[in-house]
């Protein structure tokens, strides 16, 4: 609705297979509560029983929840409903109003979440329906930070099963997350086949890598270096496990470098069409990748979308939390905050530190002010974030000779 006035308030408390449902009027006046089972049937009866309380138009309907996506915002959303989001730590802070027993029921949260919703809707958060590029660029932005984890998982265990057995290697690559080391592995599994690999098959596996820093002899070298005296058997079992962890580093390395090319073609399919979309304003900035656009897009596309810097400064982390009380004054950084874009905004401000002389300039002069590492690049992420706004309300990419000249 145009003119944000709703006859009627939902409150959902989300549950794995039942949401508890409580229904008011413009009023207050309960109209009702219902479990609503977490399956197909069940929201569309949600989406009826709103429907014949409504009048047939879910449009005078709006919907509290602790979610900001999924299968129940979808099907209220679709059928017309306006759903609002807040932050389950706000909505324990509104428990309070009705009960000061510090009990928890999910009758009652229904019942708060439609409540509050009619009487501080500004507390919320309006979820409008998002870009299907946006969704499908979520799907592999998760996908990928998925798979990382995976990675890091995976070659710190077989870091771990190296130094028990063949330190030789972690002394080539001793993160041991590098396809090639793990090539090298298959040629030889044990420090005994390692002694007696030739260096043309090392030659060969460095080519076939496009490893250039180190030569074959310095690999053999390592290989031949005198082994840890560890029994037979427990060499025969670490290899083992070894030999069982490298197809899974394989497979994950593949899907994480498809998962990567096909976020990078969908932000090239987002941008192509319209070279003067916030996505392609967004990527025309320095130090702006795949990884920091698709973050961007993905975690404040709202509040990208309404031009507002202080939410998403304080969405990413940079502004600071200040505490007064009495003579006490404290300011401390801010970590109720999305994480990943947290994250982003981190490798934004690197990144913009070796492509940007000016980001550069301002780093290295607050490093010189006393500043932590951490801090400058806080505030350096900072005036990246109000030049993002500038450029966006401007509808003009980002031009470094324009930046010098308007400071």
């Amino acid at each position: 609705m145009s003119g944000d006035e709703f006859g009627w308030f939902v409150g959902i408390d989300w549950a794995s297979t039942e949401h508890e449902v409580r229904l008011l009027d413009a009023s207050g006046t309960d109209l009702g509560r219902r479990g609503v089972a977490h399956t197909g049937a069940g929201l569309a009866e949600l989406v009826s029983w709103l429907r014949e309380v409504s009048g047939g138009s879910l449009e005078q309907v709006a919907v509290a929840i602790e979610l900001t996506r999924g299968a129940v915002i979808d099907a209220v959303r679709t059928a017309g409903a306006v759903v609002f989001a807040i932050n389950p730590k706000q909505l324990d802070r509104f428990r309070d109003r009705y009960t000061v027993a510090g009990a928890k029921d999910d009758r009652r949260d229904a019942f708060v979440l439609a409540d509050t919703l009619r009487t501080d809707r500004g507390r919320y958060r309006r979820l409008d329906a998002e870009d299907a590029q946006v969704v499908a660029i979520r799907a592999l932005v998760e996908a990928r930070d998925e798979l990382t984890e995976e990675l890091t998982r995976l070659s710190s265990r077989l870091r771990a099963q190296l130094a028990e057995y063949y330190p030789q290697l972690l002394a080539l690559c001793p993160a041991a997350d590098e396809p090639w080391l793990w090539a090298l592995l298959e040629l030889a599994p044990t420090p005994a086949d390692g002694a007696r690999l030739r260096p043309s098959r090392v030659t060969q596996l460095l080519r076939d890598h496009r490893i250039r820093r180190y030569t074959a002899a310095t690999v053999v070298g390592h290989l031949r270096e005198p082994a840890l005296p560890v029994t037979p058997a427990s060499i025969r079992a670490a290899s083992t496990r070894v030999g069982l962890l490298v197809p899974r580093l394989r497979l994950a390395h593949t899907q994480h470098t498809r998962c990567a090319q096909q976020l990078t073609a969908a932000l090239d399919a987002l941008t192509s069409d319209d070279p003067e979309s916030d996505a392609a304003l967004l990527r025309s900035l320095p130090g702006v990748g795949d990884a920091v656009s698709a973050a961007v897009l993905v975690e404040a596309q709202a509040l990208l979308a309404a031009r507002d810097y202080a939410a998403l400064r304080t969405h990413a982390g940079l502004a600071p939390i200040t505490r007064r009380s009495g003579t006490r004054h404290t300011v401390s950084m801010r970590r109720a905050c999305s994480a990943r874009l947290r994250q982003a905004m981190y490798y934004w401000a690197l990144g913009s530190i070796k492509h940007d002389l000016q980001s550069r300039a301002i780093y290295r002069a607050a490093r010189e002010r006393g500043q932590s590492h951490g801090r400058a690049l806080r505030g350096l992420a900072n005036r990246l974030v109000r030049i993002l706004m500038a450029i966006l309300r401007t509808r003009r990419p980002y031009d470094p000779a324009y930046r010098i000249q308007a400071s």
